[in-house]
Parts: C-alpha cells; sequence; structure tokens
C-alpha cells in the first residue's frame, strides 16, 4: 500500500507556503511521520490566506497539509532552536525553505545539523537557488513565472502576457523535492549516509520550459503566445462550437485525416496542403478556420460524439465545478473525503498516484496550530517539566 512505503520515515519540516508543505504533504501520503513546526499564535502563512474558509481553517491550508502534526515552536528564540536541533537529530528528514544567507538557515545549516545526525537528508528549497547574485531574494509563484518565460508564452495572440492560473512552479518545486528526497532515502539504504538535496522555484521554473527554451536555441526566434494553440503540432487547439468549445489534438497525420472524417470534411484529410505537419503548423490560421466552420455547426456534445467515435483526440472545456463532478472524476477516485473539525462534509484532491490499484488510506485531517507539541516533544525523551517551562516561558505553544 502506498501509505507503508515511507513507514517509519520521520520528516521534520519547517516550510510554509506552498512547495514545502506540498513537498511534505506527499512525503505523508507514502506514511511518513511528518512534524511540521510553526510559529506559536500564528502557524504557517497560509493559515491566513482566507477566504475562503472551511471548518475555521483556510482552505489553501488544508489542502496543503493532511496527515501532519503541528508544533508550535518559537524560532526567533535560543530555546526554540535548541529544541528544533534535538528534534533534527532524531529525523530521516529535515526540510526548510528559508531564504540563502538568512539567520534562520544559518541557525540550521546541513553542516550542524549532520555532524549531529549522519544520516539525514537535508532538504533546501529557495527562489533563486543558493549561489548567484539573486540568491538571497525572495520569490513566490508569479515572481518566477515571469521571471523564466512562462508569462511570456502564455495568454492568446496579441494578448497581455499572462500568468498561469495554479501555482504550477510551487507545485513543481514540491515534487521535485519529494523526489530528491525519495532518491536520497534510496542511496542512504545503500550507503548508510545522509546528503544535502537542493531544488529551487527558478530551477523548477525552467524545467517547464524545457520545450519553449529547445525551440529558441535550436531556431533563435522567440516562442510567442498562441492562446490554446501549441507551436510544434496542428490542429492541437480549441474550436467554437455553437454551445462552446472543443479541443481537439492531431498529434500525428493519422489522427489528422480521423478529425477530418469525423467533422465531415475529408478532403483536408488528403489535401496536399495538409499533408504532414509542418504544412500544418505553416498554415494553422487557415486550416483553424476551415475545422471550425466544420465544429461551428454542432453542439460540443455532438462534436465529442462524432470526434471519439473516430478515436479522434477532443475534450470539452469544463470549469471547475463541471471537472469535479465529472463521472471519469469520480471513477478515478482523486476527489476524496477528508472530513474537517467544523466541516465533515470537506473534500480533498489525492495524490495523483495508485499503488496495486489503491491510492494512499493515510488521510488525516491537516492539524490544528501546535496540536501535537506535547506529543511530539514527549517522544524526544523531553520532559513534562521542561515542556511546561518552555510553553511558561512562550518558546513553545
Amino acid at each position: 500500500m502506498l501509505e507503508s512505503i515511507l513507514k517509519n520515515v520521520r520528516v521534520l519540516d519547517l516550510t510554509q507556503n506552498i512547495a514545502g508543505p506540498f513537498c511534505t504533504e506527499i512525503l505523508a501520503d507514502f506514511g511518513a511521520e511528518v512534524i511540521k513546526i510553526e510559529r506559536p499564535g500564528a502557524g504557517d502563512d497560509t493559515r491566513s490566506w482566507r477566504p475562503p474558509v472551511i471548518g475555521g481553517e483556510s482552505a489553501t491550508f488544508l489542502a496543503l497539509n493532511r496527515n501532519k502534526k503541528s508544533v508550535g515552536i518559537d524560532l526567533g528564540r535560543p530555546e526554540g532552536r535548541a529544541l528544533v536541533h534535538e528534534l533534527a537529530a532524531g529525523a530521516d528528514v529535515f526540510v526548510h525553505s528559508m531564504r540563502p544567507g538568512s539567520s534562520g538557515a544559518k541557525a540550521f545549516g546541513y553542516e550542524t545539523l549532520g555532524a549531529r545526525n549522519a544520516g539525514l537528508i537535508y532538504l533546501s528549497i529557495s527562489a533563486y537557488g543558493e549561489t548567484g547574485p539573486m540568491k538571497e531574494l525572495p520569490g513566490y509563484d508569479p515572481l518566477l513565472q515571469a521571471f523564466t518565460g512562462i508569462v511570456s508564452v502564455s495568454g492568446g495572440e496579441g494578448d497581455p502576457p499572462s500568468r498561469v492560473g495554479p501555482s504550477i512552479v510551487d507545485m513543481g518545486t514540491g515534487m521535485w523535492s519529494a523526489i530528491g528526497i525519495l532518491g536520497a532515502l534510496i542511496e542512504r539504504g545503500r550507503s548508510g549516509r545522509g546528503m544535502r538535496v537542493e531544488t529551487s522555484l527558478l530551477g523548477t521554473g525552467l524545467s517547464w520550459m524545457t520545450l519553449p527554451i529547445a525551440s529558441y536555441l535550436a531556431s533563435g526566434r522567440l516562442p510567442r503566445r498562441m492562446g490554446s494553440a501549441t507551436p510544434v503540432a496542428a490542429p492541437y487547439e480549441l474550436f467554437r462550437t455553437t454551445d462552446g468549445l472543443v479541443f481537439i489534438a492531431a498529434g500525428n497525420d493519422r489522427l489528422f485525416r480521423r478529425i477530418c472524417e469525423a467533422l465531415g470534411c475529408p478532403e483536408l484529410g488528403t489535401d496536399p496542403r495538409f499533408a504532414d505537419n509542418a504544412l500544418r503548423l505553416a498554415a494553422r490560421p487557415e486550416l483553424h478556420d476551415l475545422l471550425e466552420a466544420r465544429t461551428a455547426l454542432r453542439s460540443t456534445a455532438d462534436n465529442l460524439a462524432l470526434l471519439r467515435a473516430a478515436g479522434a483526440p477532443c475534450s470539452e472545456v469544463n470549469d471547475v465545478s463541471q471537472a469535479v463532478a465529472h463521472e471519469q472524476v469520480a471513477a478515478s477516485g482523486m476527489i476524496v473525503d477528508l472530513p474537517v473539525e467544523g466541516a465533515p462534509a470537506h473534500r480533498a484532491v489525492a495524490l495523483p498516484i495508485a499503488v496495486d490499484g489503491a491510492r494512499s488510506a493515510a488521510l488525516a485531517a491537516p492539524p490544528r496550530l501546535g496540536e501535537h507539541t506535547d506529543e511530539v516533544l514527549r517522544a524526544a525523551g523531553i520532559a513534562d517539566a521542561r515542556i511546561e517551562a518552555l510553553r511558561s516561558a512562550g518558546v513553545i505553544g
């Protein structure tokens, strides 16, 4: 089962916002014990990203922090930093997203923590990387979408540049971070040694731009905004129908001919102007108009029925409510029940991985701020008297 893969792996998580918490949520869904360190009285920044609110908690926080334990520790206090050092000595993985060169990053450096725990997997997430002139600058998803060129190729032709809606840089960085940790754990199983892993929003943004960058390096021409179309295949875009839009994708010549036959214009499939992909790309505006003259005669549902019967790749354009309610999404098991206090009907998006046909059964509700402070500290061998003294001094919460 998926949730047993990282059983007995303890993760100490000092991240907040999106990238780091998504990384550790992936690890938690794999069965790791994730101990989330939060500021007493405030917690992860996303706890205040509201509305919307579900059961009194930020929907953003809930989406990224299931299956974790929350421990409130003031990292600005020497006693708090010492406490984290003690917890890190018994951890398998340490994850942070503090800016390179910051006092926090220096307080929890790999050399210091690794000297006390030789098997520690240490992951640092930064905005622009650990080296270079911008290494100490803060960064958020839209800033890195802009910096790495994603914004420049997103949006309609002739329209201003546009950010991609989902937080693809943040969540992609969370994915790369989890992959790096899993690889490091495999290596530790062979060698017995820990290691340092680095990821960045910059690296993720550039990796998402692999194909546009490859095109530019090969041709010297800047990629342009093309709306729903792509610069490498045609037709591969949205077409109007009588009641909306349909996306049609011809990944090869055979599929192009199937599309033409399904839409009632088989002559286009043998037209020498559109004989191969390069010719279709060169004539894309003309080809688009010819195909849209056919799709515009029917409803979206009728176009889909004809295209799918012919084995031609296509899709309707769903909004979020339609996507979540679709029978295929229900069959996928990707939307799961995750009751939280005050919201027993709450649902969440599952990890998009199944093992032996099953998704992770690790579905504990995201923690309340500081909910597990005493439990985690006692398990680390810290006496009740010291816990009470730390609480009285405001170090923990």
